[in-house]
């Protein structure tokens, strides 16, 4: 699809002024792609009535605790120097996406149902090297139950859907619009549930039926599971490729970990990194997390205008050809400024 614009183009136009009043789910929110999303709704789009983050407790620490520390980023020095009671907007809802109905308690629940408009669903398993069960229960149930939660909210507007690029790897083009998986999903998620450990690791290659690794596997499934729901609520399926460093927001290379091309690149100049199964000339299909972020936020302001109601949208979030650079010059690049 095409954007209409730039954010900083419309801040105070008609997506700013789209999202002023809107309650927004926000899950996966204390990810990296989160944290600058939500960074950049308060800062861009300081009009929202109220950010709704479903976050989990971990290594015991409370949500609430884990909230306090989500503003200790860097990222947020600066809005919150000029607006601290802009925090105020947020509020964290406690759940995970692993557990039954989300983990959430019928007073939340009930807050969701009554008030949600906007979601931008961001949570997912990332990770490359696991086995198909984890990958399958976050990437494909978790997206489940939340669009069960989501046919429950009245005045739910537009779901935001954070897929990737890499979801059809057999596709030598992708195109914004729905692929079928290489399995009925259901069928996937009962598999998941009722066999071995053993017997999932042995039949996970014909799986994949060609694709890279399980995320990918997994995101195509979801997508298809997605496309289940299109009937029933307005949803948008945006496809950022691979996520790296901001270009310019919330700070000029700001990254959260070392991951993906930015790891490569300090890899290769620390000489840990020696090699790297892949073609040199072949361009490195970054996308800078700001613009990803961006498109994500411009994104669901489009679909809510739609026309193509009963069906979900999909948007390829990379950068212009000109823009990109090749394997090799990454690595050339790492070594120069690392």
């Amino acid at each position: 699809m095409e954007l209409l614009t730039t954010v900083e183009q419309c801040e105070k136009s008609q997506i700013a002024q789209w999202y002023a009043g809107k309650n927004i789910l926000i899950t996966g929110a204390t990810g990296f792609m989160g944290k600058v999303l939500v960074e950049k709704l308060l800062r861009s789009c300081p009009e929202v009535k109220r950010i709704y983050l479903l976050i989990r407790s971990k290594k015991g620490v409370d949500p609430l605790i884990r909230k306090d520390q989500f503003f200790k980023c860097v990222i947020f020095n600066k809005i919150l120097k000029e607006n601290p009671e802009i925090a105020n907007k947020i509020q964290v809802i406690k759940g995970d996406v692993l557990e039954k109905n989300l983990g959430l308690s019928a007073n939340d629940t009930n807050v969701l149902v009554s008030n949600v408009e906007v979601i931008f669903h961001c949570a997912a398993n990332v990770r490359f090297d696991q086995p198909l069960r984890p990958m399958v229960q976050m990437n494909v149930v978790g997206t489940l139950k939340l669009l069960q939660l989501a046919e429950k909210m009245a005045n739910l507007q537009v779901i935001i859907h954070v897929s990737t690029s890499y979801c059809q790897c057999n596709e030598s083009v992708l195109e914004e619009r729905a692929y079928p998986a290489p399995q009925n999903p259901y069928d996937v998620i009962k598999m998941v549930e009722e066999m071995s450990d053993e017997a999932l690791l042995e039949i996970t290659p014909r799986l994949l039926n060609g694709l890279p690794n399980t995320y990918a596997y997994s995101k195509a499934l979801t997508e298809d599971l997605i496309c289940r729901y299109e009937k029933n609520l307005p949803i948008i399926i945006t496809r950022p490729s691979i996520v790296t460093a901001a270009i310019k927001e919330p700070l000029p290379g700001w990254i959260e970990g070392v991951n993906g091309p930015t790891g490569l690149m300090i890899g290769a100049a620390r000489g840990v990194i020696r090699s790297m199964h892949c073609n040199p000339d072949y361009s490195s299909t970054v996308i800078p997390v700001d613009t990803a972020i961006n498109g994500m936020i411009i994104a669901g302001y489009n679909r809510s205008k739609s026309q193509e109601q009963g069906n979900v949208e999909f948007c390829n979030l990379c950068i212009s050809k000109k823009a990109l650079f090749s394997w090799g010059e990454s690595i050339e690049t790492g070594k120069r400024f690392f």
